[in-house]
This record gives C-alpha cells, sequence and structure tokens, in this order.
C-alpha cells in the first residue's frame, strides 16, 4: 500500500508549488516520511520539494521516460514511506499532446492518485464554481479529490468563494490560502529561484509550512492519499538489479555552488553505480581544483554570478591549464557556458575559463527552452552514431562566436541545442551540451562518461 496524492492546478503560476513546498514541510513536521516526486525534467521545484521533506526528490517524465519507467522508479522510491506526494507541471490538463497522455492528469491516472486541485482565485469569486466544475467534467478529472482555493482577499471574498464551490460543486474545499501570507517565492528567467541561494532556507520554508497548517485541512487530505488503490508492486521495479563486476575506481571533481548546481540525483547516483567518485567543489570559492582525473560541470545559472566567477581567476585559470593538459571535462548547459571565452549579457560581460573557443549572449527570450531529442553523429562512442536520445534543455544562451577545431557529438533532431542543427561540443578533450540527459532515458550514459574519464587515467 503507497498513500499517495498529485498536486495540480488549473495553470501554470496559480500557487502549486509553493502550496506543495508547505504540504510536505507540515507533514514532515507532524513526523510523516514524505516522498516526494515531481513531473517533468526540471531541477529547480526537486531541490525546494528535497529541501523540504529533508530527502530526495525524483523526477518523473513522460518524454524522457515512459510509462513503465515512471511506474517502476515511483515504485522504487516512495515504498515505505507514509506517503507519496507528487507535483504535477503547468496545469493539470496542459501538455504537448492533443489528446492528453503526457499532461498531469494522465499521471495521475497512470499512478492511480487521487489529485488536489489548487484554484488561484484573484479576480475571481462566483466563477471558481464554474472553473472547478469544468475539471471535473474534463476527461480525467473524476480524479480530484477536493481544492485548495489560493490568493484569498479578504474574509468576504473567502464567504463568497464558499458559498460558490459549496452551493455548485461536487468536491470538497481543503484549503483557504489568504492572499496576505508570506507565501511567494521569487521567479526569474528559467523558474523560481533556486534553493541555494534562498537565505535563511529552512526558515523559509517554515513559514510556508506554517501557513499551509493553518489553512489546509492536512486530516482530509491525508485520508484522501489513503484513499488511492493498492499499488501492484511489481519485482523488477523494487531497485535490485544483477549484481556487476566492481568497476574500476575513478575521482571525478564536480562543481557545485549557488552558480553550478542543476544535477539528477538518478544521474550522480548512476555514475557512482559505476565507480565514479564525484568530489564537489564551489566554482566561486575553491582556490584550487581537487586532485581528480575528470571534471563534471553541470548547470546552473553561471550569468547571474559572472562578476564572480571571472573574479576567482586562479581557479578558472587552473582548469584551463587541466583542460590543455588533456583532462576530461564533461559540461552540461551552464558548464558549457563557465567553460566559454566570455559571457555577454546586456551591458554587464565576463571572462570565462577560455577552455572553449566560443562566446555566448544571453538573450531576453529562451533560445532553447523545452524537450530535445538528439542523435549520435558517430563523433563518440555514445549514444552510437544514428542513435536517438530524449532529453531537454532551457538556455537563454547563445553562441555568437565559434572558433576554429570545434566538433560535434549530437545531430539535434527536436529542440535548439547550439545552432538548431547540432549540439554536444567536442574541443581537446571536453564534451559540453545545452542538452541535460536523464540517466534513466540516456541508457549507456553514465557508462559512457566513466569511461572518457578513465581513459586518461589510464594513460
Amino acid at each position: 500500500m503507497i498513500p499517495r496524492i498529485l498536486i495540480s492546478a488549473t495553470r501554470k503560476s496559480s500557487g502549486k508549488t509553493t502550496l506543495t513546498i508547505g504540504l510536505v514541510a507540515a507533514l514532515v513536521a507532524r513526523g510523516l516520511d514524505v516522498r516526494t516526486f515531481k513531473k517533468g525534467p526540471d531541477f529547480i521545484d526537486p531541490m525546494w520539494l528535497a529541501k523540504a521533506g529533508g530527502g530526495v526528490c525524483r523526477n518523473l517524465d513522460f518524454f524522457i521516460m515512459g510509462r513503465q519507467t515512471i511506474r517502476e522508479n515511483f515504485a522504487r522510491f516512495a515504498q515505505g514511506g507514509t506517503l507519496a506526494l507528487i507535483e504535477g507541471n503547468h496545469g493539470l490538463f496542459d501538455g504537448q499532446d492533443p489528446e492528453g497522455k503526457d499532461c498531469s492528469a494522465a499521471l495521475a491516472e497512470l499512478l492511480q492518485a487521487p489529485v488536489l486541485l489548487v484554484v488561484d482565485c484573484q479576480g475571481a469569486s462566483r466563477g471558481v464554481a464554474a472553473l472547478v466544475n469544468g475539471h471535473l467534467a474534463f476527461p480525467g478529472g473524476e480524479r480530484i479529490g477536493g481544492v485548495v482555493l489560493n490568493n484569498v482577499a479578504s474574509s468576504r471574498h473567502e464567504q463568497r468563494l464558499r458559498a460558490a464551490v459549496e452551493r455548485y460543486c461536487s468536491v470538497p474545499i481543503l484549503g483557504m490560502i489568504p492572499r496576505s501570507a508570506r507565501m511567494n517565492i521569487e521567479e526569474r528567467h528559467l523558474g523560481l529561484q533556486p534553493v541555494v541561494e534562498e537565505a535563511a532556507l529552512l526558515e523559509r520554508i517554515q513559514v510556508i509550512g506554517e501557513v499551509v497548517s493553518r489553512h489546509v485541512d492536512l486530516e482530509r487530505i491525508l485520508e484522501m492519499a489513503r484513499c488511492a488503490p493498492p499499488w501492484v508492486v511489481d519485482r523488477s521495479s523494487t531497485g535490485l538489479t544483477t549484481p556487476r563486476v566492481q568497476p574500476e575506481p575513478i575521482r571525478v571533481a564536480m562543481a557545485m555552488d549557488p552558480s553550478i548546481h542543476f544535477y539528477y540525483p538518478d544521474n550522480l547516483e548512476a555514475l557512482q553505480a559505476v565507480g565514479v567518485e564525484l568530489i564537489p567543489f564551489s566554482l566561486l570559492t575553491s582556490s584550487s581544483l581537487p586532485e581528480a582525473d575528470g571534471l563534471y560541470i553541470g548547470g546552473g545559472f553561471p550569468e547571474v554570478f559572472m562578476e564572480a566567477l571571472a573574479a576567482n581567476r586562479g581557479l578558472l585559470d587552473q582548469i584551463r591549464k587541466a583542460a590543455d593538459e588533456g583532462m576530461p571535462i564533461y559540461a552540461e548547459c551552464g558548464g558549457l557556458m563557465v567553460l566559454a571565452e566570455r559571457i555577454q549579457w546586456g551591458e554587464r560581460s565576463a571572462n570565462m575559463v577560455g577552455a572553449l573557443p566560443i562566446e555566448l549572449n544571453m538573450e531576453k527570450k529562451p533560445v532553447g527552452y523545452g524537450y530535445m531529442q538528439v542523435q549520435g553523429s558517430g563523433a563518440l562512442p555514445w549514444p552510437g552514431e544514428g542513435v536517438l536520445v530524449a532529453c531537454h534543455e532551457f538556455h537563454h544562451s547563445r553562441v555568437v562566436r565559434m572558433g576554429e577545431g570545434v566538433r560535434y557529438a549530437f545531430l539535434v533532431k527536436r529542440g535548439f541545442g547550439v545552432d538548431g542543427e547540432y549540439d554536444g561540443l567536442l574541443y581537446q578533450n571536453i564534451l559540453a551540451c545545452y542538452a541535460h540527459f536523464h540517466a534513466q532515458g540516456a541508457p549507456g550514459w553514465a557508462d559512457f562518461l566513466a569511461e572518457f574519464w578513465r581513459a586518461k587515467k589510464r594513460k
């Protein structure tokens, strides 16, 4: 039995994520073991949920993983918890498939999870009942077990909302969040502000949890989660795998700080499983690289911190020297930007590592944003020439100058990548791409990277 519930909303930016963070914090404060999941490929929301829950938040994504892998991952990581709480993305029925096979309602159906619907009530009163009923009547809406009304302006507004929903709708109101509550988390160009930048983070989460505790009926939400049908455990989804030969260990320095911190937990675990020991260091504050055989620079927001990064010139020069001497370096998105020669953002500009002969410009609108599909060009042993891999990208940076000697690892079949046709810059012993890969949707990725880093050590 896995008590579970999916939190969704009528549309994006309705307060769904903040409410979910508050629910997790409030339930954990009661002593519950809450297992958190996030629909979609993003990094930031799961970081908040992980902090609120004191554990790890796992991504569940139709495009990258497929239905069976979603079920396997959910069963593997939800088992043993008091409650599994899944945060949807966008609105409940919003997705790219016109039949709705990739929306949050489809995920609720796949996991047989009841839905708690968040409704932003700003500027509305009686019409909220029509909005809720429209969701109830739409295919997939039958899983909605209750609503939380957010952005309630006053006690008078609350009375009108309550009267309308209770009269016209068949689902109960399980919470009403006042507009005056200190629930907002700042947003920026690619979503919520990352947790690593939020001052007094735990205090902030505690405040959100206290607001939710006061204004949401936690007992009824738990009761709704317990009403989910019994989960049939697939023994192949328990996380047990066939023992493999103990891999040769390899030490890899991994950038981890407010500028670079986008790493899927599943990816780090997959690398560790093939013998990679990850040694964290900070691009902002470390004075030297850790002793390592390879370097891993994930995604993040280096453009926000580019002056501080440039000021740590000694470390950047060490990375440049290591690259020139052949250290294998793997970088994704933000990491690609750090390895560039220069970043320009409006009137701001800063010199970066300079290990890649490229210059970047930050655009006002996203250059690449959403799901990607790349195909091996044959330049690398993974994923193999002509082999397709599902992944995703989200970046405002554009390569505006490319030096000589750069090759490409991937052909872009969906998305933008570097230039709309290619992604995966290959230069010296560097592989840097805009694509974010997830180990669950990129078979062989971890083994390839381990061998990529290990090859230098063997030499």
